[in-house]
């Protein structure tokens, strides 16, 4: 890679949701760790953190999932972001953030802003971050949610001015504190291309909470206090975290059990976290969250797709109706997840202004259980040939040891109807997420934790023409409702064209949701802060874990 050479109100109550599984479980005792730390950064102290997530890229432009995101909230500095216990999003290394115009938002920085390497960090760092955001615009990237930023200007070595194309964005400022957020260091990253994680270690690109110490692709990170830091969230409590990768979920609940690490964070299986639950040696907590899991259909590849022999658009969506009309949500919540996911029928998950049940009456028997006779029905006044071959991926160490059981299940469901003969495949994460971007999958498993606590981001991510899913999925009228939406100040009537979005896309299934979950943690006796990594801002923040 080269490096650059050039310097509304909220309508959601965040607080209220019961989706998401970040899987917290916290030992007794320490692994790999010093002392316990005190109330001040450096002070001391190491905590051992265990997960099973994989890290895409730690490019802001490169990568848009959860594993990458929990390296870059450690590390980058954000304009703007959630603090502890809160939803709502507040200047971050910005002295103020607002409205100076309908279409331009004004950011003024704090004065003397440095990178870990010793560069300023000025306005033209800001610039640069969200042109190379646009100008790169990666298929695993983040950059859609920019859809409505024109041009960024620096005025200033302070000042920053987004020119938006639609007045009155009611998103912009969550956007901020979203995965397209993170602000980069000019003299280390590379204008139009992504730049290698080598590059971005070894140039110290980083002013968060954490600077990265060592690291280990997808096997070993080992987190330093930044003293300078000088954010909304504070000074770390600890000293030294280490990250440690695992394959296999039963490795980590092993180290957790022996004491070997201090932090269990995603994902266990829900047998695991039951049995964890009767462990004297850790307590469980249980929090508010976001996350849904969703098939994802290619309408390019899938059965009928655009590009198939067989292209055929009614069939095709006949096929993704069947799906949803077999699917036993409730099955796959207390037989895989025993209870800690629930049935999910709605794009935006329950809790969110907004949020509908447009899937309940649509599909199934009208109820939430499945209706083999009307899937038949409806594949055979389409056309369809039965069984209907088709090729599902999922991908466990991304979505937890229980997504074997889950679409094993899934299969079970639709191949026993006879009207499906399921080829189900499992891909490494990596490479997943460049192959279901290269038309590779028909039908994939994908889940989703929040970005910012609105329904926008359970719909503009998705269902815009050019979205992240990348599945082909064009609807003009969803397209310009979901945009109108956006930049609709009234309370009401922004959640009206919300709850008309699902509607349409239930009608279209470019994908199909089937559960929402609840925040987990298991915290041991000697660590203190897990509950704050619960909050409404669905992020967990390894500076808030202390070891008492």
């Amino acid at each position: 890679m080269t490096s650059a050479s050039t310097k509304g109100k909220r309508v959601l109550a965040a607080a209220a949701l019961s989706s998401a599984t970040a899987l917290i479980l916290v030992g007794c005792s320490a692994g790999g760790g010093g002392g316990g730390s005190t109330d001040d950064a450096g002070s001391g102290g190491t905590i051992t953190i265990g997960t099973t997530e994989q890290i895409t890229a730690l490019d802001p432009a490169g990568s848009y999932d959860n594993g990458s995101f929990a390296v870059m909230n450690q590390v980058y500095p954000f304009l703007l972001n959630s603090p502890y216990g809160s939803p709502d999003v507040k200047p971050d290394i910005a002295e103020s953030a607002e409205f100076t115009a309908p279409t331009e938002y004004t950011v003024k920085l704090k004065p003397g802003l440095k990178f870990a390497n010793g560069n300023d960090l000025t306005a033209s760092d800001v610039k640069f971050t969200f042109d190379r955001q646009l100008a790169i615009a990666d298929e695993n990237g983040p950059s859609s949610l920019l859809y409505n930023l024109d041009t960024t200007d620096a005025v200033d070595d302070t000042t920053v001015v987004f020119n938006l194309k639609a007045a009155n964005d009611q998103i912009f400022p969550q956007i901020l504190s979203s995965p397209v957020g993170p602000i980069v260091d000019e003299d280390v990253f590379a204008a139009d291309a992504l730049t290698s994680d080598d590059e971005i270690v070894d140039g110290n690109a980083f002013a968060g909470q954490y600077t990265i110490a060592s690291y280990d692709f997808n096997n070993l990170i080992q987190y330093k206090a930044n003293k300078d830091y000088q954010g909304l969230l504070g000074a770390p409590k600890t000293d030294t975290v280490n990250v440690k990768y695992y394959v296999e979920a039963a490795n980590l609940k092993l180290d957790v059990q022996e004491g070997n690490i201090d932090v269990a964070h995603r994902t266990l299986s829900a047998t695991d976290i039951e049995d964890l639950r009767g462990n004297d040696n850790v307590q469980v907590v249980d929090g508010p969250g976001g996350e849904i899991r969703y098939i994802v259909f290619n309408f390019n590849t899938q059965p009928y797709g655009a590009t198939t022999a067989e292209a055929d658009p009614a069939k095709a969506l006949a096929v993704r109706q069947a799906v949803a009309d077999l699917i036993d949500r409730d099955a796959i919540s207390e037989q895989v997840y025993k209870g800690t996911f629930t049935p999910l029928y709605s794009y935006v998950p329950a809790g969110l202004s907004g949020a509908t049940e447009s899937l309940l009456e649509m599909y199934g028997d009208g109820s939430g259980g499945p209706d083999v006779d009307k899937a038949k029905a409806t594949l055979e006044a389409a056309g369809v040939s039965v069984p209907v071959q088709l090729n599902l991926q999922y991908v466990s160490e991304r979505y937890g040891p229980s997504s074997g059981d889950e679409y094993a299940l899934i299969k079970d469901q639709l191949d026993s109807t006879g009207l499906f003969e399921v080829s189900l495949q499992s891909t490494e994460w990596v490479q997943y997420s460049k192959d279901r971007v290269a038309d590779k999958f028909p039908a994939y498993q994908l889940g989703w934790f929040p970005d910012y606590s609105d329904a926008d981001n359970y719909l503009t991510p998705f269902f815009l023409t050019e979205n992240f899913l990348a599945n082909h999925y064009d609807n003009p009228v969803v397209n310009d409702k979901i945009l109108e939406q956006a930049v609709t100040p009234d309370i009401e009537a922004r959640t009206t064209l919300i709850e008309e979005i699902q509607d349409l896309v239930a009608a279209d299934l470019s994908t199909v949701p089937y559960l929402q979950g609840a925040q987990v943690a298991v915290v041991g006796t000697d660590i203190s802060g897990a509950e704050e990594t619960l909050d409404a801002s669905f992020k967990f923040r390894y500076a808030a874990l202390s070891k008492e």
